[in-house]
C-alpha cells in the first residue's frame, strides 16, 4: 500500500479513520523484540482470519473491536487497495488501548523455564518442584508485562503494578478475562490436537467497558504445539514462530541488525501458520487472492 499508516507496530499498520481504525496485518515477522528483514508468505492473512475466528467464538465472554473483514465496508480511500487488504485487514472500533500485555502461561517453557530453574518461580509466582520443560502448570498463571515500543523490550510486572497502572477494577477484569479466554481457547484447541502453551492478549476501553483488541490466540501471540507426541522434558516442535527463534539463536549473536532468514525458514514458518489455522478452524486456508480467481 502506498498510503502511510498513522502508526505501525511490529506486524500491524494502523490507519485512523475517525471513529474507527483500519488494522492491516503485514507479512512481517518479529522475534526477540526485533522486526526481521524478511516477510513470511500469507502470514498477515492467517493472523487476521484466525483472530476473527476467536473473536467470534469468545463474543459471549468479552466484547471485541472487530467490525468487518470485508473490504467493501472499508472507508472509500481504501477501495483502490481492496485486493491487497482482502483477508489481512479488519475495520475495528477505536478503543483506548490499555498499556499492559496480558500474558497467560499454561506450560513451563521459554523465559519462565529459565527462572523456574533458578528459584522455582515464574514472574515471581512460586511453582512446585519437579516441573520440566513443557510440563503443564498446576493452573494457568497470569504474568503481565509492560507494552514496550518497537526496539525496546517488554518488562514483566506484578499484578499489583497492573493495579497501579489501570486501577483495581480494570486490573481484576484483565486478569480474570485473560485466564478464562486462555483456558477456554486451550481446551478447544486440545480437542483438535494443538496444545496452547502460553499466549498474550491485549485489551482496551470503549465507553468505559473493557474490550478485547489487537489479535487473539494466533501463532504470533501464542506458542502452539502438536499434542501428539508431546513429551515434557524436551523442547517441543511448534506451529508458531519458534522455528524462527531457533534459527536465530543458532545463527546470530544478537548484535547489529537481524540477519535475513533462509527461504526454507520463511516457507516452513508459513506452512506452520497455515496448518495451525486449518486445525483450529476446521477450514482449509486459501489465500484471498486465490479465492477470487
Amino acid at each position: 500500500m502506498e498510503m502511510r499508516p498513522d502508526s505501525s507496530g511490529k506486524v500491524r499498520d494502523i490507519y485512523d479513520c475517525g471513529d474507527t481504525l483500519l488494522m492491516v496485518a503485514s507479512d512481517r515477522i518479529s522475534a526477540f523484540d526485533y522486526v526481521l528483514p524478511d516477510e513470511v508468505p500469507s502470514k498477515g492473512e492467517v493472523l487476521t482470519r484466525l483472530s476473527a475466528f476467536w473473536f467470534d467464538k469468545f463474543a459471549d465472554i468479552v466484547p471485541n473491536h472487530l467490525l468487518s473483514l470485508d473490504p467493501a465496508d472499508f472507508p472509500e480511500q481504501f477501495q483502490p487497495y481492496a485486493d491487497y487488504l482482502n483477508g489481512r485487514a479488519m475495520l475495528v472500533k477505536k478503543a483506548q488501548p490499555l498499556p499492559v500485555e496480558c500474558i497467560v502461561r499454561g506450560r513451563l517453557t521459554g523465559s519462565g523455564k529459565k527462572t523456574y530453574d533458578e528459584d522455582r518461580t515464574v514472574c515471581g509466582i512460586k511453582l512446585p518442584d519437579g516441573l520440566l520443560e513443557a510440563s503443564e502448570l498446576p493452573e494457568p498463571i497470569f504474568t503481565p508485562s509492560t507494552k514496550a515500543a518497537i526496539g525496546d523490550h517488554d518488562e514483566n510486572i506484578t499484578f499489583e503494578q497492573v493495579v497501579q497502572i489501570v486501577g483495581e477494577d480494570v486490573a481484576e477484569q484483565l486478569r480474570d478475562l485473560s485466564v478464562r479466554l486462555f483456558s477456554e481457547g486451550a481446551a478447544y484447541a486440545a480437542e483438535r490436537g494443538i496444545v496452547i502453551a502460553d499466549t498474550k492478549f491485549e485489551f482496551g476501553l470503549l465507553d468505559g467497558q473493557v474490550i478485547l483488541i489487537d489479535e487473539c490466540l494466533t501463532p504470533d501471540s501464542s506458542r502452539f504445539w502438536p499434542a501428539r507426541g508431546l513429551q515434557p522434558g524436551q523442547v517441543q516442535p511448534s506451529y508458531d514462530k519458534q522455528f524462527v527463534r531457533d534459527w536465530l539463536k543458532a545463527n546470530w549473536d544478537f548484535t547489529g541488525e537481524p540477519p535475513h532468514l533462509p527461504q526454507e525458514v520463511l516457507d516452513g514458518t508459513s506452512e506452520r501458520y497455515q496448518e495451525a489455522y486449518q486445525i483450529l478452524t476446521g477450514e482449509p486456508f486459501v489465500p484471498a487472492a486465490e479465492q477470487s480467481e
